[in-house]
């Protein structure tokens, strides 16, 4: 199993390279409890200041771009503390929410709120797959890649919300 935490780095040190300033969340990775629920939190807000305004036709772009710039800000980040994901680390969970944001069924702030609590369910919890991808797939893509499968199913369930409404 891939360790989730050794230390918990200082907001100077985060904030020292730009690296770890965007792998922590723009430093929301350093508040505790709940480092993955804050840079979700960080994530919606990024979403609501800004992404949600950008065309459509550039989001899926933004999306693959800023998967393939976690991998590296997290795998460079975590080669730094010496823990492939560590806790604080959380631009995979403002990436996965963008992902869930862009394509849930219908933007309302109510489902923007279910958005958020079932993402943050289906990332803390771990159902089969994403666990076995977070225990044996390490480095800036492991870290990634669990999100993503969550907001997946994250999507999955608000899909099938929507289709029951």
């Amino acid at each position: 199993m891939i360790a989730k935490t050794a230390k918990r780095p200082s907001l100077a040190w985060v904030c020292a390279k730009p690296w770890r300033f965007f792998a922590f969340g723009m430093g929301s990775g350093v508040i505790y409890p709940g480092p993955g629920t804050w840079g979700t939190v960080w994530g919606w807000l990024i979403w609501l200041a800004a992404l949600q305004f950008m065309p459509l036709i550039w989001v899926p772009f933004f999306l693959l771009g800023s998967f393939l710039l976690g991998i590296w800000l997290c795998q460079k980040t975590g080669d730094e503390l010496g823990v492939s994901d560590h806790g604080g680390m959380n631009w995979d969970e403002a990436v996965a929410i963008w992902l869930v944001l862009w394509a849930m069924p219908f933007n309302t702030w109510w489902m923007q709120v279910f958005a958020f609590v079932s993402f943050r369910f289906f990332d803390v919890i771990k159902p089969t797959p994403i666990r076995w991808f977070d225990q044996r797939v390490g480095g800036g893509f492991g870290v990634m890649l669990d999100d993503i499968i969550a907001a997946l199913y994250s999507l999955l369930v608000m899909y099938g919300v929507a289709y029951f409404l």
